[in-house]
């Protein structure tokens, strides 16, 4: 049983479907297949990865029509993909997953979903991502606003915004992409940022007539583009991970791009970010901060104090009316998995196991929890690169974990506390030293743990992931009788 239908959930279907498995369903609470990319219909919903490393390798196009694909053409190629490998029909929609739970007697999961008898599986993919929860923060009175108002990842395309006293309150990933297309929209927009952030340029236009023609048929080009990006991801992985050398050099850059960009000196000192380079997410926009400078548009940085039924009051004793709230406030990203219910061997839930913060080993298996696999789960996440690359590593992996466990004639697998708890050490280890640590972000919990993002390298993790080792893991076998049926 898989668990998402977004780029990991379907990952791990057309991977487990092309060595042998046929019993494979994939549930989504939602209309459709796409994952995050179904919700985030924004305004200008784009990747900032280029779509010949933000792809699957074994599904390369050479018909992107530019450098980073909005998300109608990525929600097209998923759709493509999906039907040439025969894994859309996989898709249950509209089925959302409330608990599973591990039968210690009979050895499988029991799926519990929000409406529909219960489901039985041998084993269990978690692809539901670090990115598919609205985070909306705790501001007083959010609730008594008077006016519109909608999260970013569930945005009201029936409302508009022409001419209208607009606030969007959070400057990050989403905002960046969604402000300059609404800014021109808007009578009033007036941007609540809480810390500024390092921007690398991104024009992105549609590509020229030779140069579409140069990628679709020139042999090699697609192939040398997409190496070409992981090794420019890779570099900027690095500078994450060595902030006072290599860092140094990306902060140069970003901080000419954006004095370059800003050209009023009072808005460009609110704007810059104090904290180092890459212990955030760096944006990658060549329209965010022109936008910021329309006459009709205003950046504040003063802390939001309290919502009222007309606007929004700030530390400085200023109320902002407003006839609409956009929260580009990003997503929960330390929930994974939850509010889903997921108890394991012994009753043991995972929430009481995360007490201290998400761990899992390669981000994919858990202790106490037997062919349960987490896509996209803990530390997997980048911040120089293209999860693709993770989630088909991840996807092998598993296939690889449940090919032994049908070779073995068992009933399932399960990954070595020792090891586990070997590698977590091992991996929260590599952090010291690295931007990362500098600052508070959304890659940390409340104590500092890091627990979304892997400390190194795409390649580092694709060789990590390349083999599964039989000696880190123990084979449950099948139980020696069945349960009763339970009685009509």
């Amino acid at each position: 049983m898989i668990v998402g239908a977004g780029f990991g959930g379907l990952a791990a279907a057309i991977d487990l479907q092309a060595h042998g498995f046929r019993d494979i369903t994939i549930l989504d609470r939602g209309p459709g297949l796409g994952g995050t990319w179904l919700y985030n219909d924004y305004p200008g919903a784009a990747c900032d990865v280029p779509s010949h490393l933000y792809s699957y390798s074994f599904a390369q196009r050479r018909d992107w029509r530019r450098l980073c694909s909005f998300r109608d053409e990525i929600m097209e190629y998923l759709r493509d993909v999906a039907r040439e490998y025969g894994v859309d029909r996989l898709v249950v929609p509209d089925t959302e997953v409330t608990k599973i739970a591990w039968d210690d007697a009979d050895r499988h999961w029991t799926i519990e979903t929000a409406a529909g008898a219960p489901r039985q599986a041998d084993a269990v993919v978690l692809a539901t991502g670090q990115l598919h929860r609205p985070a909306y923060p705790g501001i007083p009175g959010r609730e008594t606003f008077a006016g519109h108002s909608f999260h970013s990842a569930e945005w009201d395309h029936d409302y508009d915004l022409a001419g209208k006293r607009v606030a969007v309150v959070g400057t990050g990933a989403s905002a960046v992409q969604f402000v300059p297309e609404i800014a021109p929209q808007a009578g009033k927009l007036t941007v609540f940022q809480r810390s500024g952030n390092w921007f690398m340029p991104r024009r992105n236009r549609t590509y020229p007539p030779a140069v579409a023609a140069a990628i679709r048929h020139v042999p090699g080009v697609q192939a040398f583009r997409r190496h070409f990006i992981f090794h420019y991801g890779e570099s900027l992985t690095a500078m994450i991970r060595h902030p006072r050398t290599l860092g140094r050099l990306g902060r140069i850059r970003s901080a000419a791009f954006m004095r370059a960009q800003i050209k009023d000196p009072d808005l460009r000192r609110r704007l810059w970010p104090d904290y180092t380079f890459g212990c955030k997410r760096v944006l990658f926009s060549s329209m965010f901060l022109p936008a910021l400078q329309r006459p009709n548009v205003e950046v504040v940085t003063d802390a939001i104090e309290r919502i009222t039924p007309t606007g929004i009051v700030t530390t400085d004793g200023r109320e902002h009316e407003v006839d609409c709230i956009i929260w580009g406030t990003g997503f929960r990203t330390s929930d994974f998995m939850f509010p889903m219910d997921v108890i394991g061997a012994g009753g043991r839930d995972l929430r009481d196991v995360w007490e201290d913060g998400p761990h899992a080993h390669l981000g994919l298996t858990i202790p106490g929890f037997p062919s349960l696999f987490t896509m996209y789960g803990p530390n997997t996440n980048t911040s120089g690169g293209s999860i693709i690359v993770y989630l088909e590593a991840q996807a092998a992996y598993l296939r690889q974990a449940l090919a032994r466990v049908r070779d073995a004639d068992a009933a399932a697998i399960d990954v070595r506390p020792e090891v586990e708890a070997a590698s977590d050490r091992a991996l929260q280890a590599r952090f010291a030293g690295t931007a990362w640590t500098e600052c508070d972000s959304w890659y940390r919990n409340e104590d500092g743990r890091i627990i979304t993002n892997w400390p190194g390298y795409m390649r580092e993790y694709v060789a990590s992931t390349a083999e599964l080792d039989p000696a880190e893991y123990t084979l449950i076998d099948r139980p020696t009788r069945s349960r009763e049926p339970a009685a009509a």
